[in-house]
């Protein structure tokens, strides 16, 4: 039993996952101080500094507080729409990458076919030169 836990533990893909794990705490926190310190006050200074967290009903502490929620939700919009940017920003660079690997191979491979023209055109030359040598 051990030794199947140190294989399931030691797979690459749980250890992949592990990083992606730590990653993503960092990241999100990256994230959250992205809204909370500079998008949200942006945003305060569009919504003329609108809070929805202390609206509640009946008003009062004991209430059902209602502008918590919508408060949350805000957020969670905001932090979606940050995260979405971002990645848009990040498969931009990827792309461009990916583009000029494609064309890095792309020249690699039309060399590859002149060269193998130029073979074959030199080996027909030289059977005819043959041929008409005979002839």
């Amino acid at each position: 039993m051990w030794e199947e836990f140190k294989k399931f533990a030691l797979k690459g893909n749980v250890i992949d996952l592990a990083v992606g794990v730590v990653i993503g705490s960092a990241f999100g926190k990256i994230v959250t101080s992205l809204v909370n310190d500079i998008i949200m006050p942006i945003f305060g200074l569009f919504m003329g500094g609108v809070n929805f967290s202390a609206l509640s009903y009946p008003p009062g502490e004991e209430g059902i507080k209602y502008g918590s929620f919508i408060q949350t939700v805000v957020d969670f919009f905001i932090i979606a729409f940050s995260i979405f940017l971002v990645i848009r920003l990040i498969g931009r660079f990827r792309r461009k990458e990916e583009e000029e690997i494609i064309e890095e191979v792309e020249a690699d491979v039309k060399e590859e076919l002149l060269t193998e023209i130029r073979d074959l055109l030199k080996q027909q030359a030289e059977a005819n030169n043959h041929n008409s040598r005979q002839h």
